[in-house]
C-alpha cells in the first residue's frame, strides 16, 4: 500500500446517529406464573385450595423479577384469583401483568418508549439498528416511529451499509 492512500469511514462522517432499541429493553428475570398449576387436577379452581397454595409461594422469587401470569390450561378463572395472585408478589416484583411472555415484553417496552428522554436526537438524521440479540416486539418499532418522526430529519432502518430509508422532514 502506498502511503498516500488513506482509508476513509464514510459511514462515520456521515453524521448518522445509531440508535439500538434494545439498549432500552428493561434488564431483569422474567418470570410465568401459570395458574394451572394451582388448580384441582389441573381443571378447577377449589378457592381453599387455592389459597392456601397461594400462601405457599416464595415470593423472594420473584424479587425484582419482571412477571406474567397466564394460564395455559381452557378454563374458567375468577378475576379474584388474579388479584390473589397479584397481591402475594407485588411487594417484590418489579412489574406483573396478566398474559403471555410477548405481552410482557410488549408492556415493559412501551413503558421504556414513552419515558424515554429523545431530545438529543431533535434534527439528527437516525439509523435505528435493525439487528438485535435481544427480544424485540413489533410494537416496539412502531412506537419508536411515532416518537421520533416529530423530532429526527431523517429516519432509517438497518445497518449503516444496507438501510431502508423511512422518512425524512
Amino acid at each position: 500500500m502506498s502511503e498516500d492512500f488513506e482509508i476513509i469511514n464514510k459511514v462515520a462522517n456521515s453524521g448518522l446517529v445509531n440508535f439500538d432499541i434494545s439498549d432500552l429493553v428493561p434488564k431483569g428475570k422474567r418470570l410465568g406464573i401459570d395458574i394451572k398449576d394451582f388448580l384441582w387436577e389441573g381443571m378447577i379452581l377449589r378457592e381453599k385450595d387455592f389459597r392456601e397454595k397461594i400462601k405457599n409461594i416464595d415470593e423472594e422469587i420473584f424479587r425484582d423479577a419482571y412477571v406474567y401470569i397466564y394460564c395455559s390450561e381452557d378454563v374458567i378463572i375468577p378475576l379474584w384469583a388474579y388479584f390473589l395472585i397479584t397481591s402475594k408478589i407485588t411487594d417484590v416484583a418489579k412489574k406483573i401483568v396478566f398474559g403471555n411472555r410477548e405481552d410482557l415484553e410488549v408492556l415493559l417496552m412501551h413503558n421504556a418508549i414513552q419515558t424515554y428522554d429523545f431530545s438529543d436526537l431533535r434534527d439528527k438524521r437516525v439509523l435505528v439498528k435493525g439487528c438485535s440479540d435481544e427480544f424485540i416486539p413489533n410494537n416496539a418499532y412502531v412506537e419508536l416511529v411515532e416518537q421520533l418522526k416529530p423530532l429526527v430529519k431523517s429516519l432509517m432502518f438497518g445497518e449503516a451499509c444496507s438501510n431502508v430509508p423511512i422518512f425524512k422532514n
